[in-house]
């Protein structure tokens, strides 16, 4: 009986466990024995898996996270790496492995093919970001995380006609502030792809202030968002720079969202609060759309391997499920064009 491997890798999102799930069925329908390799590549390099039998995925689809785990190591930044894999490879009889993962995880397994590995990789983020799909599983999850917090944030901002700076996943693209911001509500959206300007932000917000009006405001602010006098602020926080006084966004550990919320208080004058939705948005059970999406990615990915297309991504192109190359796919990341930012400059204000 052949062997196909499969590991998630990367941060959780929504939708994993479908992907394992629609894997192992498809797997098991073509006559394959499924390998799940634990902590991700981690897993891979040390040989740590289980077999993964219908009875072990029964349901799995409707729940959260992964059932075997993940990590963000990386084979690369291993000595010998890749020729690791490739002896575990063929030590556990496998013929092929799915890669299920970000642009990192995804960028591994594009190494391994180009040295020889037949492998198939399967698009995961929540931002949304990964090219040559039109979605990724996960993110209708998470832009709907955004969209009740929002609605939530609504009630307690209008009863205090406070604004509310509220933070969002999305260091590089923006379509989690802007899809989620546009569906909750939110009176300004900042996004990566546009930096910002804070007197166009406090022009906003004072114009929803006054006899009559909704005196309150929300912020919908992707962690990204790009204000040289936010990055002031935050290094009056005590964040990280370079040699050249840039703030390092990736080794944070303070707020963008504080640090927005304070100069928008200072500038206007009106209570400032700020939410850090953090890994609220990627925690819990999947959506209808990302249970059925994830199912509909590990079955294509068990085709595409009985079909020998190594090197290739399963992805979304309209409404069905095709294959794409994974250098393709990892050419360059997929931002929010200028046009999707248009539509919801409109509800500004």
């Amino acid at each position: 009986m052949k062997r196909i491997g499969v590991l998630t890798g990367g941060g959780d999102a929504p939708g994993l466990n479908a992907v394992i799930r629609g894997v192992t069925v498809k797997g098991a329908q073509l006559g394959y024995q499924i390998l799940g390799f634990r902590l991700g590549w981690k897993g891979m390099l040390e040989k740590d898996y289980e077999e993964l039998s219908l009875e072990k995925v029964e349901d799995i689809h409707r729940r959260g996270g992964t059932i075997l785990g993940s990590s963000r190591t990386n084979v690369a930044k291993v000595p010998d790496g890749f020729e690791i894999v490739k002896r575990n490879l063929e030590e556990l009889d496998i013929y092929a492995l799915i890669a299920v993962g970000g642009d990192d995880t995804l960028g591994v397994a594009k190494r391994l093919h180009e040295e020889g590995g037949r492998v198939v990789g399967v698009p995961k983020t929540i931002d949304n970001d990964v090219g040559a799909t039109d979605y990724t599983f996960g993110y209708d999850t998470a832009i709907n995380r955004v969209m009740e917090a929002l609605d939530r944030l609504h009630t307690t901002a209008r009863a205090h006609q406070r604004v509310i700076v509220v933070e969002i996943m999305g260091r590089d693209a923006g379509w989690m502030a802007l899809e989620g911001g546009m569906a909750g509500g939110a009176h300004v959206i900042l996004i990566p792809e546009v930096p910002f300007k804070i007197d166009d932000v406090c022009e906003v917000v004072n114009g929803r202030y006054g006899p009559g009006k909704s005196n309150y405001a929300i912020i919908a602010v992707a962690e990204g968002a790009k204000n040289p006098e936010v990055d002031e602020k935050l290094k009056e926080f005590g964040a990280p720079v370079d040699d050249f006084g840039h703030v390092l966004r990736t080794k944070m550990k303070v707020s963008l969202a504080q640090a927005l919320a304070e100069i928008i208080e200072e500038r206007t004058g009106r209570e400032t609060r700020h939410v850090v939705l953090g890994h609220l948005q990627r925690g819990g059970d999947p959506s209808a759309f990302d249970r059925v999406f994830a199912t509909r990615l590990g079955l294509k990915a068990v085709e595409m391997v009985e079909a020998g297309q190594f090197g290739m991504m399963a992805a979304l192109r309209g409404t069905e499920i095709v294959a794409v190359p994974l250098e393709e796919a990892l050419k360059e990341s997929k931002t929010v064009p200028e046009r999707r930012y248009e539509e919801a400059r409109a509800f500004f204000g």
